[in-house]
């Protein structure tokens, strides 16, 4: 297991923004983390709650991660990505619970040089709260 200051400085999140409490598993395909459940005051809430649409967010930190313990662990370089693109999101509620921590779990599907796409899953209390694809995109601008 590990936690955040295991991939402090990897990714650009920081603070409150970085989403992720601890990535559960992770190998050459895949991540699980874990997150705390979001309160009122999360930084994506709006009138104190968080639409389930932002677990994309997570997924795409989740994605992040991944890439960043895969190049620290080839001893390569990491070039800074973007979220380029979302696919195929389904959403089974509009709103993130309170109560339960989230799981997040990414599977990448492809990587080149200019991008790498995961697969996502995002759930809560077991029961599943969004999927779907992302593209991370290699030196755009934002």
């Amino acid at each position: 297991m590990l936690t955040r200051a295991d991939w402090a400085g990897l990714i650009p999140h920081a603070g409150r923004m970085d989403l992720l409490d601890r990535v559960l598993h992770w190998d050459a395909d895949s991540l699980e983390a874990e997150a705390l459940a979001p309160d009122a005051a999360h930084p994506l809430a709006r009138a104190g709650r968080v639409h389930a649409l932002h677990a994309c967010e997570y997924a795409a930190q989740a994605a992040a991660v991944h890439g960043a313990l895969l190049a620290r662990a080839a001893q390569a370089a990491t070039a800074p990505g973007l979220l380029a693109a979302l696919r195929a999101v389904q959403l089974q509620h509009e709103w993130i619970g309170s109560a339960a921590p989230l799981h997040i779990a990414v599977w990448r599907l492809a990587a080149t040089t200019q991008a790498v796409q995961y697969r996502f899953a995002v759930a809560q209390c077991a029961a599943p709260l969004a999927q779907g694809q992302l593209l991370i995109a290699f030196g755009a601008k934002p």
